[in-house]
Protein backbone atom coordinates (compact mmCIF):
# COMPACT_ATOMS: atom_id res chain seq x y z
CA UNK A 1 0.00 0.00 0.00
CA UNK A 2 1.36 3.32 -0.88
CA UNK A 3 0.02 6.46 0.57
CA UNK A 4 1.02 10.23 -0.05
CA UNK A 5 2.33 12.37 2.70
CA UNK A 6 3.25 16.10 2.93
CA UNK A 7 5.53 17.51 5.46
CA UNK A 8 4.15 21.15 6.84
CA UNK A 9 5.87 23.41 8.90
CA UNK A 10 3.09 25.13 11.24
CA UNK A 11 3.37 28.52 12.55
CA UNK A 12 6.02 29.02 10.25
CA UNK A 13 6.86 31.26 7.06
CA UNK A 14 9.34 29.51 5.74
CA UNK A 15 10.76 25.67 6.74
CA UNK A 16 12.57 24.48 9.52
CA UNK A 17 10.92 26.67 11.91
CA UNK A 18 7.45 26.59 13.90
CA UNK A 19 6.21 23.03 14.39
CA UNK A 20 6.30 20.00 11.97
CA UNK A 21 3.47 18.25 11.52
CA UNK A 22 2.86 15.12 8.67
CA UNK A 23 -0.28 14.72 7.04
CA UNK A 24 -1.39 12.11 5.83
CA UNK A 25 -4.62 12.08 3.24
CA UNK A 26 -6.70 8.47 2.98
CA UNK A 27 -9.30 7.53 1.00
CA UNK A 28 -11.24 5.00 4.15
CA UNK A 29 -9.69 4.79 7.91
CA UNK A 30 -6.56 2.86 8.37
CA UNK A 31 -6.58 0.62 11.36
CA UNK A 32 -5.70 2.83 14.22
CA UNK A 33 -2.53 0.57 15.28
CA UNK A 34 -0.90 1.27 12.13
CA UNK A 35 -1.55 4.49 12.35
CA UNK A 36 0.05 4.79 15.41
CA UNK A 37 3.10 2.73 13.65
CA UNK A 38 2.87 5.79 10.84
CA UNK A 39 3.09 8.64 13.42
CA UNK A 40 5.85 6.72 15.49
CA UNK A 41 7.80 6.28 12.55
CA UNK A 42 7.14 9.73 11.01
CA UNK A 43 8.34 10.99 14.63
CA UNK A 44 7.65 14.69 14.98
CA UNK A 45 5.05 15.78 17.29
CA UNK A 46 1.92 15.12 15.55
CA UNK A 47 0.82 13.12 12.36
CA UNK A 48 -2.35 13.91 10.84
CA UNK A 49 -5.22 11.49 8.94
CA UNK A 50 -7.78 12.62 6.91
CA UNK A 51 -11.00 11.41 5.40
CA UNK A 52 -13.02 12.85 2.65
CA UNK A 53 -16.50 13.16 3.68
CA UNK A 54 -17.96 15.86 1.47
CA UNK A 55 -16.34 19.02 -1.12
CA UNK A 56 -14.19 21.07 1.75
CA UNK A 57 -15.18 18.63 4.78
CA UNK A 58 -13.20 15.73 6.20
CA UNK A 59 -12.90 13.74 9.38
CA UNK A 60 -9.49 14.43 10.83
CA UNK A 61 -7.41 12.23 13.39
CA UNK A 62 -3.85 12.98 15.33
CA UNK A 63 -1.37 10.98 16.77
CA UNK A 64 1.63 11.53 18.44
CA UNK A 65 4.71 8.89 18.17
CA UNK A 66 3.21 7.17 21.46
CA UNK A 67 -0.71 8.03 21.12
CA UNK A 68 -3.91 9.59 19.82
CA UNK A 69 -4.92 13.15 21.45
CA UNK A 70 -7.61 14.64 21.38
CA UNK A 71 -7.09 18.50 19.67
CA UNK A 72 -3.82 19.18 17.76
CA UNK A 73 -4.25 22.96 16.76
CA UNK A 74 -0.92 23.05 14.49
CA UNK A 75 -1.70 19.98 12.94
CA UNK A 76 -4.97 21.25 12.48
CA UNK A 77 -3.77 24.23 10.45
CA UNK A 78 -1.29 22.07 8.08
CA UNK A 79 -4.03 20.08 7.16
CA UNK A 80 -6.33 22.34 6.00
CA UNK A 81 -2.96 24.03 4.27
CA UNK A 82 -2.57 20.59 2.38
CA UNK A 83 -6.30 20.62 1.55
CA UNK A 84 -6.31 24.29 0.06
CA UNK A 85 -3.04 23.68 -1.70
CA UNK A 86 -3.06 20.91 -2.84
CA UNK A 87 -6.39 18.68 -2.93
CA UNK A 88 -9.36 21.34 -3.35
CA UNK A 89 -7.13 24.62 -4.09
CA UNK A 90 -10.36 26.74 -4.47
CA UNK A 91 -11.66 26.64 -1.18
CA UNK A 92 -11.86 29.12 1.44
CA UNK A 93 -12.71 27.41 4.52
CA UNK A 94 -12.19 23.72 5.33
CA UNK A 95 -14.21 22.30 8.02
CA UNK A 96 -13.12 19.23 9.94
CA UNK A 97 -15.02 16.87 12.40
CA UNK A 98 -13.20 15.44 15.18
CA UNK A 99 -13.12 14.32 18.91
CA UNK A 100 -12.88 17.96 19.76
CA UNK A 101 -16.06 18.59 17.99
CA UNK A 102 -15.95 20.88 14.18
CA UNK A 103 -12.79 22.56 13.35
CA UNK A 104 -12.62 25.35 10.63
CA UNK A 105 -9.90 26.69 8.70
CA UNK A 106 -9.83 29.32 6.57
CA UNK A 107 -7.50 31.05 4.03
CA UNK A 108 -6.70 34.77 4.82
CA UNK A 109 -6.81 36.90 2.14
CA UNK A 110 -2.68 38.52 3.04
CA UNK A 111 -1.85 35.00 3.86
CA UNK A 112 -2.14 32.23 6.22
CA UNK A 113 -4.77 30.89 8.04
CA UNK A 114 -6.96 31.59 10.89
CA UNK A 115 -8.78 28.65 12.82
CA UNK A 116 -11.84 28.57 15.06
CA UNK A 117 -11.05 25.78 18.16
CA UNK A 118 -12.37 25.72 21.75
CA UNK A 119 -11.74 27.53 24.61
CA UNK A 120 -10.24 26.50 27.87
CA UNK A 121 -10.94 28.18 30.30
CA UNK A 122 -8.72 27.53 33.30
CA UNK A 123 -9.31 28.54 37.11
CA UNK A 124 -7.03 28.89 40.57
CA UNK A 125 -5.12 25.24 40.46
CA UNK A 126 -5.86 23.55 43.93
CA UNK A 127 -3.62 20.92 44.31
CA UNK A 128 -0.92 20.74 47.32
CA UNK A 129 0.13 24.26 48.70
CA UNK A 130 4.22 23.65 47.62
CA UNK A 131 3.05 22.42 43.69
CA UNK A 132 4.37 25.81 42.67
CA UNK A 133 8.18 25.35 44.47
CA UNK A 134 8.10 21.49 43.16
CA UNK A 135 7.94 23.11 39.59
CA UNK A 136 10.43 25.74 39.72
CA UNK A 137 12.75 23.45 41.23
CA UNK A 138 12.20 20.93 38.43
CA UNK A 139 12.89 23.88 36.16
CA UNK A 140 15.86 25.57 37.51
CA UNK A 141 13.90 28.75 37.94
CA UNK A 142 11.74 30.69 40.80
CA UNK A 143 8.55 29.61 41.66
CA UNK A 144 6.10 30.78 39.91
CA UNK A 145 3.29 32.72 41.06
CA UNK A 146 -0.39 31.34 40.11
CA UNK A 147 -0.96 28.09 39.28
CA UNK A 148 -3.93 27.44 37.17
CA UNK A 149 -6.04 24.40 35.63
CA UNK A 150 -8.17 24.00 32.85
CA UNK A 151 -7.77 21.03 29.96
CA UNK A 152 -4.21 21.60 30.49
CA UNK A 153 -1.85 23.03 33.03
CA UNK A 154 -0.41 26.36 33.20
CA UNK A 155 1.89 28.05 35.04
CA UNK A 156 2.87 32.07 35.20
CA UNK A 157 5.80 34.14 35.89
CA UNK A 158 6.17 38.10 35.09
CA UNK A 159 9.31 37.61 33.81
CA UNK A 160 9.20 36.72 29.85
CA UNK A 161 13.45 36.06 30.24
CA UNK A 162 12.52 33.07 32.54
CA UNK A 163 10.49 31.70 29.95
CA UNK A 164 12.94 32.24 26.97
CA UNK A 165 15.46 31.08 29.43
CA UNK A 166 14.78 27.61 30.05
CA UNK A 167 16.95 24.88 29.44
CA UNK A 168 13.85 22.81 28.36
CA UNK A 169 11.81 20.51 30.22
CA UNK A 170 13.75 19.66 33.46
CA UNK A 171 13.11 17.38 35.33
CA UNK A 172 9.54 18.55 35.42
CA UNK A 173 8.40 14.23 34.02
CA UNK A 174 8.43 13.49 37.34
CA UNK A 175 6.80 16.16 39.52
CA UNK A 176 3.80 16.63 36.65
CA UNK A 177 3.40 12.48 37.12
CA UNK A 178 3.19 12.97 40.99
CA UNK A 179 0.81 15.48 40.29
CA UNK A 180 -1.34 13.60 38.16
CA UNK A 181 -1.11 15.93 35.41
CA UNK A 182 0.26 15.32 32.02
CA UNK A 183 1.41 18.54 30.83
CA UNK A 184 2.77 21.92 31.82
CA UNK A 185 2.13 25.53 29.75
CA UNK A 186 4.50 27.89 31.35
CA UNK A 187 4.42 31.73 30.38
CA UNK A 188 4.60 35.05 31.02
CA UNK A 189 3.94 38.58 29.72
CA UNK A 190 5.41 39.15 26.42
CA UNK A 191 8.60 41.62 25.22
CA UNK A 192 10.19 41.87 21.50
CA UNK A 193 6.27 43.57 20.85
CA UNK A 194 4.79 40.27 21.85
CA UNK A 195 1.42 40.59 24.44
CA UNK A 196 3.04 36.95 26.25
CA UNK A 197 4.80 34.33 25.62
CA UNK A 198 4.92 30.63 26.24
CA UNK A 199 6.26 27.10 26.16
CA UNK A 200 4.81 23.56 26.32
CA UNK A 201 6.06 20.44 28.21
CA UNK A 202 4.62 16.81 28.19
CA UNK A 203 4.90 13.62 29.49
CA UNK A 204 3.62 10.23 28.30
CA UNK A 205 3.49 11.21 24.51
CA UNK A 206 6.89 11.19 23.30
CA UNK A 207 7.14 14.91 22.90
CA UNK A 208 9.23 16.41 25.69
CA UNK A 209 8.65 19.93 24.71
CA UNK A 210 6.25 20.89 21.41
CA UNK A 211 8.06 23.63 19.29
CA UNK A 212 4.49 25.72 18.71
CA UNK A 213 0.99 24.72 20.47
CA UNK A 214 -2.41 25.34 18.93
CA UNK A 215 -4.10 23.57 21.78
CA UNK A 216 -2.41 25.20 24.63
CA UNK A 217 -3.41 28.23 22.90
CA UNK A 218 -6.84 27.71 23.56
CA UNK A 219 -6.05 28.43 27.35
CA UNK A 220 -3.45 30.81 27.03
CA UNK A 221 -5.98 33.32 25.16
CA UNK A 222 -8.42 34.05 27.00
CA UNK A 223 -6.49 34.22 30.44
CA UNK A 224 -4.16 36.50 28.64
CA UNK A 225 -6.84 38.67 26.79
CA UNK A 226 -8.71 39.05 30.34
CA UNK A 227 -5.32 40.14 31.71
CA UNK A 228 -4.24 42.60 29.32
CA UNK A 229 -7.72 43.98 28.63
CA UNK A 230 -7.96 42.82 24.81
CA UNK A 231 -9.07 40.78 22.34
CA UNK A 232 -6.31 39.96 19.94
CA UNK A 233 -2.54 39.22 21.02
CA UNK A 234 0.57 38.31 19.58
CA UNK A 235 2.04 35.86 20.95
CA UNK A 236 5.13 33.94 20.85
CA UNK A 237 6.31 30.29 21.83
CA UNK A 238 9.73 30.40 23.10
CA UNK A 239 10.52 26.81 22.03
CA UNK A 240 14.34 26.17 20.13
CA UNK A 241 12.65 26.27 16.83
CA UNK A 242 9.99 29.10 17.86
CA UNK A 243 6.50 29.97 16.42
CA UNK A 244 4.53 33.03 15.54
CA UNK A 245 0.57 33.28 16.19
CA UNK A 246 -2.05 35.98 16.53
CA UNK A 247 -4.56 34.88 18.67
CA UNK A 248 -8.19 36.77 19.76
CA UNK A 249 -10.65 36.17 21.99
CA UNK A 250 -14.18 34.82 20.82
CA UNK A 251 -15.50 34.29 23.74
CA UNK A 252 -16.67 30.36 23.80
CA UNK A 253 -14.10 30.03 20.84
CA UNK A 254 -10.36 30.90 20.84
CA UNK A 255 -9.33 31.78 17.03
CA UNK A 256 -5.80 31.17 16.29
CA UNK A 257 -4.09 32.66 13.00
CA UNK A 258 -0.90 31.55 11.56
CA UNK A 259 1.46 30.71 8.46
CA UNK A 260 2.27 27.58 7.31
CA UNK A 261 5.46 26.27 5.16
CA UNK A 262 5.39 23.15 2.84
CA UNK A 263 8.93 21.07 4.10
CA UNK A 264 8.39 17.84 1.80
CA UNK A 265 6.23 15.79 0.02
CA UNK A 266 6.42 12.04 -0.58
CA UNK A 267 5.05 8.53 -0.87
CA UNK A 268 4.68 6.31 2.21
CA UNK A 269 5.28 2.32 1.28
CA UNK A 270 3.90 0.04 4.01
Amino acid sequence: MKLNIWQVDAFASRPLEGNPAAIVPLESWLDADLMQRIAAENNVSETAFFVRTAPGAYDLRWFTPQAEIDLCGHATLASAYVVSHSLEPDLETVRFQTRSGELTVTREPGGGARMSLPADFVTPYDGPPDAAARIGEALGVAAPHTLLRGQKFMAVWDDPGIIRGLAGPGAIAPVLEALGLWSLIVTAPGDRDYDFVSRFFSIGYGIPEDPVTGSAHCALTPYWAKRLGKKTLKARQASPRGGDLICTDDGARTIIQGDCALYLTGEIEI
